[in-house]
């Protein structure tokens, strides 16, 4: 096993599996464990890819722990189908977990330069299921809509309407909420109806 191996070996048996943390869905960890968390992290931090924290990864953006993508992703679960919208490509990093376990992955960033830096790394992996648009995440991406699942990696003040309007009936939206303290919460819909459920506090930078 090479040392990337081992890594996010180590990573996912001390920070994912022990009791408590709540992560326990096979395809979130399998994910966890295929994915070179390091090609997704500037070079001068590659050393720090798999420690249990956030990392900068420039124009002010960070890549997520690797607990709270894989805690965000198994929140999504189960779905009522495949087509998942990610808002905040970032680093590349989530929206590679998401692409191991969902058929179709349409990603939203803000930033030119931060999508283009995720689609080399994504295209070393050889995803075919991403579709990427630089555009305000605020809006979504309502030509590909109804979503199963809506994932936002940046912290809003309130839920966006539009990614409400953009969630398919019984289809589920994680996204952090608030200015300076944030809640990681899930919206279930049903019909017109949405439930929300605040499931930990997390610590964003804010949709923009």
């Amino acid at each position: 096993m090479n040392p990337a191996n081992l890594a996010a070996e180590k990573m996912v048996r001390e920070q994912l599996i022990p009791l408590g943390r709540g992560i326990d869905d096979p395809q979130v960890i399998q994910a966890m464990r295929h994915i070179p968390r390091e090609l997704f992290v500037p070079e001068h931090m590659r050393a720090s890819a798999y420690e249990d924290r956030p990392l900068p990864i420039g124009n002010d953006q960070t890549i997520s722990q690797p607990f709270v993508v894989a805690y965000m992703t198994q929140a999504l679960l189960p779905l009522p189908g495949g087509r998942v919208l990610e808002i905040g490509t970032g680093s590349g990093y989530q929206t590679a977990v998401l692409a191991e376990i969902f058929p179709e992955i349409y990603s939203v960033e803000l930033t030119a330069e931060l999508s283009s830096k995720a689609q080399d790394a994504l295209g070393k992996l050889n995803y075919r299921n991403i579709r990427y648009l630089v555009n305000d995440g605020r809006l979504g991406w309502p030509e590909h809509a109804p979503y199963s699942a809506v994932i936002v990696t940046c912290a809003a003040p309130t839920i966006p309407q539009a990614l409400l309007d953009q969630l398919a009936d019984q289809g589920r939206m994680i996204l952090p909420v608030g200015t300076t303290h944030q809640q990681l919460v899930r919206v279930v819909r049903d019909g017109n109806r949405f439930e929300e459920e605040s499931l930990l506090p997390v610590r964003f930078v804010p949709l923009r």
